[in-house]
């Protein structure tokens, strides 16, 4: 079977459950897009390796990360392999010194890692078939693309009024909430300086 390559197109909070994101995939030769319903934690773990945010600790994602970086073995790509009864598996492809292992993988974690690697990540056409969707024409690919991290990031109604704080003030909010693990409002910090830093 042909293996086709999507990437990581937005992370939007679900319709139907305000617990859980909607992570949108697109194929990176295509317009047919693959909504993976996440959690919240898989959800900020994904923001967290696509926005560059370090935490104090590592995270589970991480560590694991840093585990088979420790025993010299590559996360060469992950692939969503199968899609049954609305859920989707996912399969991580590793390389230790040239022998290929494959690990069952949930598809959240596997594209937790996948971010964390930066290694392709695959699926199958009939999967696409059956799950993906066809965005028509470009304008509304680019504009999910410009947005591609804002329903995560974008927590106006929460915490305090950023454009109130002074860059010391943010900063050492930006320090608390990657200690309590608070990527979402770290995001939003993080966002804010960097609106301050190009005006």
């Amino acid at each position: 079977m042909n293996k086709i390559e999507l990437r990581v197109m937005a992370i939007n909070r679900s319709v139907t459950n305000t617990a859980n994101y909607a992570l949108i995939l697109g194929e990176v030769r295509g317009m047919r897009r693959l909504p993976v319903i996440i959690g919240n934690a898989e959800a900020q773990a994904i923001a967290v390796a696509l926005e560059g945010l370090v935490a104090s600790r590592p995270l589970t994602h991480d560590l694991f990360k840093n585990t088979l970086e420790t025993l010299r073995t590559e996360l060469r790509e992950i692939i969503i392999t199968d899609l049954r009864e609305g859920i989707f598996f996912a399969r991580l492809v590793l390389d230790r010194d040239g022998e290929i292992i494959e690990v069952d993988s949930r598809t959240s974690d596997a594209l937790a890692l996948a971010t964390r690697f930066e290694c392709p990540i695959y699926t199958y056409n009939d999967i696409l078939e059956s799950a993906g969707i066809v965005l028509e024409g470009d304008d509304e690919a680019d504009h999910q693309e410009e947005h591609a991290m804002e329903s995560v990031s974008d927590s106006s109604d929460q915490g305090p009024s950023l454009s109130r704080m002074n860059i010391k003030d943010l900063n050492l909010h930006l320090e608390q909430m990657l200690q309590d693990e608070n990527y979402e409002e770290a995001a939003r910090i993080r966002d804010e300086l960097q609106r301050r830093e190009a005006s």
